[in-house]
């Protein structure tokens, strides 16, 4: 079985796009252009690595999304290795694309087309630094490595302590998983560059922002409206050892009391 094709999209079920996008948009993310291959609302942000699809219909949410060519071919040969597809749509007047779930209910989907055109502008962060993974919270992360590894077929990192990480490269976007009892469901996570910067932001806007949340050593987590989790940290905690100390001084722009 080949493996996987090229990154798309971290695709998210989002009830009100607009909030979704205005949230995203005010961290610095930029709206792409979307083609018309869905008959739902759905729009399209990027930090010009990270690209994270807003769709207003229901679906296995989150869901890493690949644009995968031959995808019909593809699809037959990993139903030869033991898949089982959750979404299989191949017909020839409709826009294909599979869906595959996990053994702890992660969704991968693979389209045949790009779904929104990419921006061409060199700048690859926002407000919330530069990202560096998907992280998936799983049981046993062996048991996770046997649908992921043959998907992907690129093992970036593998770590045994404080918990057990495995990283995959995922047609050019790292998907971590992780037995981390403080991941709060699909995440994203961030190298923080501008705390300053960032914190008139929260302050300004009033985001939902929450210190020490527990995960990897984190120093805060955002919830974008339509729930998605997005970790700032000083550094990869794959790579160089990080400490975060817990205080009473709050990060800048946090109100002390929460």
């Amino acid at each position: 079985m080949s493996g996987v094709g090229k990154f798309l999209e971290l695709s998210v079920r989002t009830p009100d796009i607009l909030e979704s996008l205005s949230f995203y948009k005010n961290l610095g993310f930029r709206e792409m252009t979307t083609g018309d291959m869905y008959s739902h609302k759905y729009a399209v942000v990027s930090d010009g690595i990270l690209n994270i699809g807003l769709h207003d219909r229901e679906f296995r949410s989150p869901s890493v999304c690949i644009v995968q060519q031959d995808l019909a071919q593809h699809a037959r040969s990993m139903v030869d290795h033991g898949f089982n597809f959750d979404v299989m749509h191949l017909e020839e007047d409709r826009f294909n694309e599979v869906a595959v779930v996990d053994s702890d209910g992660h969704a991968l989907t693979m389209v045949e087309a790009r779904t929104f055109h990419a921006d061409e502008e060199d700048d690859d962060d926002s407000l919330l630094g530069t990202h560096f993974e998907i992280s998936l919270p799983v049981r046993d992360t062996m048991r996770a490595a046997r649908f992921w590894g043959p998907v992907t077929q690129v093992v970036e990192s593998i770590r045994e302590e404080p918990t057990v990480h495995m990283r995959f490269d995922a047609g050019g976007i790292p998907v971590g998983l992780s037995e981390s009892i403080g991941l709060e469901g699909t995440s994203l996570c961030f190298k923080l560059q501008d705390p300053d910067r960032l914190a008139h932001v929260l302050e300004r806007e009033q985001l939902n922002y929450r210190r020490y949340p527990g995960f990897e050593g984190a120093r805060g987590v955002i919830v974008a409206p339509e729930g998605t989790h997005l970790y700032l940290f000083d550094e990869d905690f794959l790579g160089e050892t990080i400490s975060v100390e817990e205080s009473d001084e709050p990060f800048p722009g946090d109100d002390a009391s929460d």
